[in-house]
């Protein structure tokens, strides 16, 4: 017996026969999905975009022109919905670089202004014990710098 076209195949689908279209699916899918992974690098992602495909087809089912093959139909469907794709992970990505940027700006601006903070405040310490008589200072120096217990201080 020889092997239907798939042009014989989809006719058949159209007036109602499921295993036509199971047939084209088993022909194509895992062709299909080779070349979606070539736009977007990932099986998986591929995968679920032949799906969509096949999806389509049933759903739209007599958008199919016959003057054209089924698989340019198939791959010129599988090409838009793998760029629709990749749109939108490059809307994603730059949204989310856009927030990572912001968030880190923002953690880099309050640790900057923690480091500030704590300058003025250890120059103002400073300050004041520079006003200290000598041998208070010299104990502030040995309790807090050399970590020396008061008892040994005195």
């Amino acid at each position: 017996m020889e092997e239907k076209t798939d042009k014989q195949l989809y006719k058949e689908f159209l007036e109602g026969n499921n295993a036509s279209f199971e047939e084209i699916v088993i022909r194509h899918k895992n062709k299909l999905i080779y070349f979606i992974t070539t736009y977007v690098k990932n099986i998986d992602i591929a995968e679920d975009i032949a799906q969509d495909v096949f999806v389509y087809i049933l759903i739209h089912q007599k958008n199919y022109n016959f003057q054209y093959s089924l698989k340019t139909y198939l791959y010129v469907i599988a090409k838009s919905k793998a760029l629709n794709f990749l749109k939108r992970e490059k809307k994603i990505t730059y949204t989310d670089n856009l927030q990572d940027f912001h968030v880190s700006y923002e953690k880099q601006l309050n640790e900057l202004e923690e480091i500030v903070f704590k300058k003025e405040q250890a120059e103002k310490l400073h300050k004041t014990i520079d006003q200290l008589k000598e041998n208070y200072r010299q104990a502030i120096y040995l309790a807090d710098i050399e970590e020396m217990k008061y008892s040994e201080i005195r």
